[in-house]
């Protein structure tokens, strides 16, 4: 076989195992984009059908325009060529044309304008809202507060859940790849929900496609959005605003389910989280503590400095590291408040989540303190803050 039949054949093969792997890979994810899909998310809203119906409206009038602009423009180079015997006009402006080229556009103008606007206005009216969320973005995450509404005094964050070694291509990937998380925002069809944005750190952006929904989030700011979903389901958005190394593993699931589901997830969410609360008060072993510890910092550490604790570009090592092996007050304070690229985690996560993260990082990997931070050294330091 000489080199092009060789090379021929290879790249069959080469298509071939392509074609077989995305195959696999191609399958519409649930609440999340289609394969091949070209237009916008199916809409799960009013505005979004509004903003659907806009969408077609102005790329007809677009093609419109497009189709007569050109169409004008090629029949006079074809019709008016010199082969053809065509000779220049010589005129000067005519009152008549200048006005209908005027007056035309404007009207195109406001005919889109004027429904568009409408829209919009309509995007912004948070007004007589049943259920109010306050959604923070953290890097990497999104915190969720019930602040108004059934199910007032649930929070919790939401985290993605797809794993290390998925990502890292050690394992299969799921049709939710990098679009699942750990806990996600539920609320009741047919209820105006009201969305509270802001950020912890860095500028984020809270967005579903389905819902017509874009908010972005901003440290000191306080924005707001809202939506009603028309049916019940899962619809997946992402953080569509770029704010660092794992943006693209802040994933936003949101399941809209019946009135009467919802009161028994509200109960069942409040009675996990009365059973969760801590007793500032209460002594744990080290081992308790780790293995508390390992679920948090996998959750909400491991992104930055690796699950092996070796850190990675301008995350430093905690494997080693003398900020774990030195005084356990540097490092609670330093966890409490930040600092650099580290962002402030009181008030994030739990006091205990915290005593026991940190009880984790300086007896993981190769560090052997043999300290156990109880939550009380977490209150107190947080106290004198």
């Amino acid at each position: 076989m000489n080199l092009f039949g060789k090379v021929t054949r290879a790249s069959l093969y080469l298509a071939a195992a392509f074609g077989t792997a995305f195959a696999y890979a191609t399958e519409n994810m649930p609440g999340g984009p289609a394969v091949n899909q070209l237009n916008f998310t199916p809409p799960a809203t009013k505005i979004m059908q509004e903003i659907h119906w806009l969408h077609w409206m102005m790329l007809a009038i677009c093609l419109l325009i497009f189709i007569g602009v050109f169409g004008v423009m090629f029949y006079s180079i074809l019709k008016h060529r010199k082969s053809l015997g065509a000779k220049s006009a010589s005129f000067h402006e005519s009152t008549t044309v200048e006005i209908i080229w005027t007056v035309i556009p404007l009207l195109i103008v406001i005919g889109m304008a004027l429904p568009a606007t409408k829209t919009v206005v309509a995007m912004k009216d948070t007004t007589n809202s049943d259920i109010t969320i306050k959604t923070t973005g953290y890097q990497w995450k999104w915190g969720y507060d019930y602040i108004k509404g059934e199910g007032e005094g649930i929070s919790f964050l939401s985290t993605l859940s797809t794993s290390r070694e998925a990502i890292n291509n050690l394992a299969p990937k799921s049709n939710t790849y990098l679009m699942e998380v750990d806990n996600e925002m539920v609320v009741p069809v047919g209820k105006k929900i009201r969305m509270i944005t802001t950020a912890n750190d860095v500028i984020h952006s809270w967005a579903v496609p389905a819902f017509g929904v874009k908010q972005d989030a901003i440290p000191g700011f306080v924005r707001d959005t809202w939506f009603k979903a028309e049916a019940i389901g899962t619809y997946r958005g992402q953080c569509s605003e770029l704010c660092g190394a794992e943006h693209a593993f802040m994933p936003i699931v949101v399941k809209v389910v019946s009135a009467e589901d919802y009161t028994k997830w509200v109960e069942e969410k409040k009675k996990e989280m009365a059973a969760a609360a801590d007793d500032p008060t209460k002594v744990y072993t080290l081992d308790e503590q780790k293995e508390r510890g390992a679920k948090v910092y996998a959750a909400n550490c491991a992104a930055c400095h690796q699950p092996n604790g070796k850190g990675a570009g301008t995350f430093p090592a905690l494997d080693g590291s003398k900020v774990v092996s030195g005084p356990k007050e540097a490092q609670i304070h330093l966890v409490l408040n930040g600092k650099n690229a580290m962002p402030k985690w009181a008030g994030v996560i739990s006091d205990g989540d915290i005593a026991s993260v940190i009880t984790y990082e300086r007896n993981a990997w190769g560090n052997k303190t043999g300290e156990v931070i109880q939550t009380s050294d977490v209150v107190s330091a947080r106290a004198a803050n």
